[in-house]
């Protein structure tokens, strides 16, 4: 139970980022390594993500 509410939280961090990720502009090779990154490392996929991940055209502009 320790780590239940922290584990709540990366879930919904991690559904948020691959929701994000499926709706971007970026190409299905891209957002697939994306998903896969954010699967397998749940924490740091995520800290990558949001500093590095893939944004639709209107945030970069």
């Amino acid at each position: 139970m320790e780590y239940g509410i922290l584990g709540l939280l990366v879930l919904i961090a991690d559904i948020y980022a691959i929701y994000q990720i499926f709706t971007s502009s970026a190409s299905n090779l891209a957002k697939l390594l994306w998903i896969v990154g954010v699967l397998v490392f749940p924490v740091v996929g995520f800290i990558v993500w949001l500093i590095a991940g893939p944004r639709g055209a209107s945030v970069r502009a």
